[in-house]
C-alpha cells in the first residue's frame, strides 16, 4: 500500500500535466444518478448500523462519508460557471459536507454513538402500556 501511495503522486502530476480541460462523457446520465444510489446505499446502511448497533457501523459511516464527499468534490468542480456553480457550493457547504463530517465522526467514534444509541434506546418508553401508580 505504501508503494501504491507514492506511485500516485507522480501519476498525479502527469495526469494534472497531460489530462484535456475538457472531456465528453457518453454515460454521464449513467453516472450522477448511480453515485447518488450509491450515497443513499451508504446512509441507509450507516442508519441500519445506528439502529442494530452493528459493529459495521464504521465501516458504512466511512463509505457514506467518503461518497458524500466525492459528490461535493465533483458536483462543484463539474459545474459550469454562475448559478449552477453556486448551487453546487450551496449543496456541498449545507449538505454533502456537513453530512460527510458527520459520518466520519461515527466511523471515528462509533463506540461513543454506540453508548449514546443505547443510552437514548434505554430512556424510551416501551409502550407496553404498563400500569403506574
Amino acid at each position: 500500500m505504501g508503494g501504491v501511495a507514492i506511485g500516485l503522486l507522480p501519476w498525479t502530476v502527469y495526469l494534472s500535466i497531460t489530462l484535456p480541460p475538457k472531456h465528453e462523457s457518453a454515460h454521464w446520465d449513467i453516472v450522477w444518478p448511480g453515485l447518488d444510489v450509491g450515497i443513499a446505499v451508504a446512509v441507509a446502511a450507516t442508519v441500519y448500523g445506528l439502529v442494530r448497533l452493528s459493529n459495521h457501523l464504521p465501516i458504512f459511516a466511512a463509505i457514506a462519508g467518503t461518497l458524500l464527499l466525492c459528490d461535493a468534490w465533483f458536483d462543484t468542480l463539474t459545474s459550469q460557471p454562475g448559478n449552477e456553480l453556486a448551487w453546487a457550493a450551496v449543496e456541498a457547504l449545507a449538505a454533502e459536507l456537513p453530512l460527510a463530517a458527520f459520518c466520519f465522526w461515527i466511523a471515528f467514534d462509533a463506540e461513543a454513538v454506540a453508548v449514546a444509541r443505547r443510552f437514548v434506546g434505554a430512556s424510551a418508553p416501551s409502550g407496553r402500556g404498563e400500569p403506574t401508580g
